[in-house]
């Protein structure tokens, strides 16, 4: 994985202050492949109810930008109970949980 891990404690501080306790969230894409270099921070959001408002997806960017910089954030929410798209499935099976 590569995300330093003072990166990883503000990304799951961030998102349990923000989204709550019952979040899960994983880091996939590129970031999870130690071969590769660069890319975006791509996030799997696992909540109840989904997608939050705009405000508090831009309250998260915003703690978690504070912690670690200016980095491209790609974020993707998801209800556990709907069903599964293309890039849930791909989070779920490669993604890392932070």
């Amino acid at each position: 994985m590569r995300l330093a891990a003072d990166d990883v404690e503000a990304i799951r501080v961030a998102a349990n202050h923000v989204f709550g306790g019952a979040v899960v969230v994983r880091l996939f894409g590129s970031r999870v492949d130690d071969t590769m270099r660069g890319g975006d921070i791509d996030l799997h959001f696992e909540l109840p109810g989904g997608r939050p408002s705009a405000s508090t997806v831009a309250v998260f960017r915003t703690q978690v930008t504070r912690r670690i910089g200016e980095r491209g954030l790609d974020l993707v929410f998801r209800d556990p109970g709907a069903p599964l798209r293309t890039i849930d499935a791909v989070a779920l099976s490669q993604g890392i949980v932070l």
